[in-house]
């Protein structure tokens, strides 16, 4: 009887970031009264209505908890939940459901992520019992030097579109790497959905084609100084528009290469005949990669960062150059306050956060870079002293004038995905463009964009994150991860840019402070603090603008700006939740509302 019972699990989520935050203030100052697809967004009456009530549970919550026996699937799209479930049920593991999740949502969902963009994973390693890490973040091009993205800068900072914004994808390499060490099934079989759907065409979902229009439209502003956008209108401008919800878009070039890469591995992307086109690319528009910064690129498994919280929740990050430790830090000046007490929703609950957000968005600034170019005093960030330190200068009365960093020795567009399979390996992962659709770049008959992600770089002279060839930028995606009683227990992550660390926080708060359950934890009304100081040598210590969803109480709200907090509202900039938990017998699911996903469990 060595008949273990099949158990399954993935989850995904996307962020509107980056640009996000632009993007929905220039549309709440227009504030369109109809969706193309004639659904009202928020003419008259329709602002002040709620939805229904619901006769269990917390009364904010969307759904319930989708549970699962053999498996559970929820990611931001439903077709990639279907993908997921269809691997685990042919016996692929967790790693290759996430695979060919993630290369599905990369077709259906381009405004979030893709093979030309990074990836970071964090996994649950059933035979280790531990949680490891993997870093597949991709370096600048050698042949493009500080000078020369100094002459091209813009108000003293790296342009955030065009060739200058693109570093090496690091995705494609990640997911080969994850497999040679944890997959099941053939590689080829993980990509063959992916490239069935891209053929055949897919609805666009509302969400996605919300973000597709804005993206476009700042790609085809005449002074956005991208140096090609006609290769991504002939695959997402066919109608002299972009799609709206419910109309098909099919990408017959990247079926093609994705089976490219099906049939040649990696080296078909990055020291091959895609390696080649996208060399030629970028000699052909005045850019700088090459197939050897392609071939050069190669993902490294990390030992993640962790702290432990209350109630047996250890909670894990990835090391810089993600922003992995914020998260950390927070929890770390958290933990030193009764957040039971404070209350759910509550004026000090939420001043509390954002203080501590404000405190550790100082270090971030200050100290995170790509460890091979930088020392980074993690361990002493991370301490309980440091924590203690830190928490102390928090007034209960009133936010703090000005947060500086510690003496110690705005955003993407993202998908996170979570899966396990019956061997007990959980796996949390996370792939983005940066923001939306990324650079507005596409090479030449390959159907996908290349991400931005070198606008995460700094030009100032002072900084660890200052821009180099050959170096990885700061990095906004972060995989979440926590332990509980030092087993597997939560695999989440909530989108977008600046606003990952202040959403993964919440989540931990709301389930380990406010009991809510998986679902009502991310349907829960959020924060967001905006104006901290940035790694891309931005220093904005002040008091910024703390952001709070149409659902917070009026009463906090108006205990809060009595405290002296700057308040702003609603701007669509509050993340994406995708979680999966084990409860160490069953697996649990769920996705919410502010994204196109699903959650499905059998």
């Amino acid at each position: 009887g060595n008949m273990k019972r099949r158990h399954f699990l993935i989850s995904a989520s996307v962020s509107a970031a980056g640009a996000a935050g632009m993007r929905a203030s220039a549309q709440s100052e227009e504030s369109p009264e109809v969706s193309p697809t004639g659904e009202t967004v928020s003419a008259g009456l329709s602002a002040t209505i709620y939805s229904g009530d619901r006769q269990a549970g917390s009364p904010f919550a969307s759904r319930s908890v989708v549970w699962g026996l053999n498996g559970v699937a929820a990611t931001s799209h439903p077709r990639a939940t279907l993908v997921a479930i269809d691997i685990l049920r042919k016996g692929g593991s967790a790693v290759d459901a996430a695979i060919a999740a993630n290369a599905t949502l990369g077709v259906v969902e381009p405004t979030a992520n893709g093979i030309g963009g990074d990836a970071f994973c964090l996994l649950w390693d059933p035979e280790q019992k531990k949680v490891v890490g993997l870093n597949g973040s991709g370096r600048s091009p050698a042949a493009l030097s500080l000078e020369t993205l100094r002459a091209r800068s813009t108000n003293g900072r790296v342009p955030f579109h065009g060739a200058a914004a693109v570093t090496v994808p690091g995705a494609v390499d990640a997911w080969w790497t994850m497999h040679k060490r944890y997959g099941k099934l053939p590689w080829k079989e993980l990509l063959q959905p992916a490239a069935d759907i891209a053929e055949e065409g897919q609805p666009i979902g509302l969400m996605i084609a919300d973000r597709m229009r804005s993206d476009m439209a700042g790609f085809l502003r005449p002074n956005s100084g991208i140096e090609e956008t006609e290769n991504i209108q002939k695959v997402y401008y066919t109608r002299g528009r972009t799609p709206n919800e419910g109309e098909v878009v099919r990408n017959p070039d990247l079926a093609k290469t994705l089976r490219m890469i099906a049939d040649g591995g990696r080296d078909a992307y990055y020291d091959g005949p895609i390696a080649d086109t996208i060399e030629a690319y970028f000699k052909r528009i005045g850019g700088w990669m090459t197939r050897e910064d392609m071939k050069a690129q190669h993902a490294r498994w990390v030992e993640p960062n962790s702290v432990k919280y209350r109630d047996g929740v250890s909670v894990y990050g990835m090391p810089p150059n993600s922003q992995g430790p914020t998260t950390l830090q927070m929890l770390s000046i958290l933990k030193n306050f009764d957040m039971r007490e404070a209350g759910l929703m509550s004026a000090r609950s939420i001043h509390l956060q954002a203080e501590a957000k404000r405190l550790a968005f100082e270090d971030r600034a200050r100290w995170f870079a790509d460890p091979d170019f930088a020392e980074i005093p993690i361990e002493t960030l991370l301490s309980d002293a440091y924590g203690q330190e830190r928490a102390s200068l928090i007034r209960m009365d009133r936010p703090m004038e000005r947060a500086f960093p510690g003496d110690a020795p705005h955003q993407g567009g993202t998908t996170y995905l979570s899966v396990s399979d019956s061997s007990g390996m959980m796996v949390s992962l996370i792939q983005s463009n940066f923001a939306g659709m990324g650079s507005g770049l596409m090479p030449d008959g390959l159907g996908f964009s290349f991400q931005n992600r070198g606008a995460g770089f700094s030009l100032q002279d002072n900084s660890p994150n200052i821009y180099a060839p050959k170096k990885r930028p700061f990095h906004t995606i972060i995989p979440g991860f926590a332990l509980k009683d030092n087993a597997p227990w939560l695999s989440f992550g909530v989108m977008g840019g600046g606003m990952q660390p202040q959403g993964q926080t919440q989540i931990i708060c709301n389930m380990v402070d406010y009991d809510l359950g998986l679902q009502a934890a991310g349907d829960c009304p959020r924060w967001r603090h905006d104006g901290s100081s940035e790694p891309t040598g931005v220093y904005r210590p002040g008091l910024g603008t703390l952001k709070l969803e149409t659902g917070v109480p009026e009463a906090t709200k108006a205990e809060l700006a009595a405290m002296g907090w700057e308040l702003g509202g609603t701007d669509g900039g509050f993340g994406g939740y995708q979680a999966t938990m084990f409860t160490g017998d069953v697996y649990g699911g769920a996705s919410e509302m502010r994204k196109d996903g699903l959650a499905l469990g059998y």
